[in-house]
């Protein structure tokens, strides 16, 4: 029970913080929100939904396999290789940055678009500098394994496992 409500504060507060209130209440103080929805609206609202639900998606594989919240302060126990984390090691952060630009798409706003291109280089920054040393500290020669198969942000199918046998005699 303690996991879920960690879990839900962490929902509460940075991804709203950075997918809600910084882009669509600090950066673009001008909202127009329009009165006739064309295909870039309809882009965007599609691109949005998709993207909420791997977050969210990945947020529940992070809690109830990993044991854990996407929080630095209280990581999964468990390294997760399931579900989007078996295309792409970021699945997570992937769908934040389609969030913000299904927001810049939706709003026409350039403010968000440049914001989405910070975030994106945070995000990289974040993940070079203590994510992965971190992971591969905890998790060792799984994780190491895991970088090998899965691509840190390009989305790839995944491989097939090696059949291990014994030689024949």
């Amino acid at each position: 029970m303690l996991l879920v409500v960690k879990n839900l504060l962490f929902l509460l507060t940075l991804p709203a913080a950075f997918l809600y209130w910084l882009p669509l209440r600090m950066l673009e103080t001008r909202t127009v929100w329009p009165g006739v929805l064309n295909w870039n609206h309809a882009l965007a609202l599609l691109l949005g939904a998709n993207a909420l639900a791997a977050y969210l998606h990945c947020h529940w594989l992070l809690m109830r396999k990993g044991r854990g919240t996407p929080f630095l302060l209280a990581p999964p126990e468990r390294l997760v290789q399931r579900g989007l984390y078996r295309w792409v090691r970021n699945p997570m952060y992937l769908a934040a940055l389609a969030l913000v630009a299904a927001e810049a798409l939706f709003l026409r706003s350039a403010a968000l678009a440049f914001y989405g291109i910070f975030l994106a280089c945070v995000l990289q920054l974040t993940v070079r500098l203590h994510e992965e040393g971190d992971l591969g500290f905890r998790f060792g020669a799984m994780y190491e394994d895991y970088k090998r198969a899965v691509p840190r942000w390009i989305p790839r199918p995944p491989q097939p496992q090696p059949i291990e046998s014994s030689p024949r005699e």
